[in-house]
């Protein structure tokens, strides 16, 4: 029997072990990769078919899958009850200067560190948008 048969199942092995020890998406194109590249020995090919089979196929299979992969990874974001304040009206209990790094604001009972989207001095008192969350602070702009 062909050495190249047991090479390449030996490669199956490896590219699945790897993807089940990251879970990332990063080697389960080189086992189809190497599936065709076994099949590829099996039929007696040389080995430089059988190489240029497995580059193939895994550019392949990498190009027309991992777009589709990477939207179905990236869609697992694990929204918090604090973007739920975003678009709400604040107001501000304590003057928002971003350069001195300080300001405050109150929505739904709750002060938050504030800063400004656009670095302009908010006096406290006036009303603001809350534009996004950063950490544990606040971006807001002027209502």
């Amino acid at each position: 029997m062909d050495v190249m048969i047991f090479i390449w199942l030996g490669a199956i092995v490896l590219f699945c072990i790897a993807e089940a020890i990251t879970t990332q998406l990063i080697a389960i194109w080189f086992v189809a990769g190497s599936v065709g590249a076994l099949i590829a020995s099996l039929c007696s090919a040389s080995l430089w078919l059988q190489l240029i089979i497995f580059v193939i196929l895994s550019g392949i299979f990498v190009v027309a899958t991992r777009p589709l992969a990477k939207k179905f990874i990236n869609s697992q974001k694990v929204k918090t009850n604090a973007d739920r304040i975003i678009g709400m009206t604040a107001i501000v209990t304590e003057p928002i200067n971003n350069t001195e790094g300080k300001g405050q604001a109150k929505v739904e009972g709750q002060i938050w560190t504030a800063r400004s989207s656009d670095n302009q001095v908010i006096p406290a008192g006036e009303q603001v948008i809350i534009e996004s969350i950063n950490g544990v602070k606040i971006i807001v702009s002027k209502k």
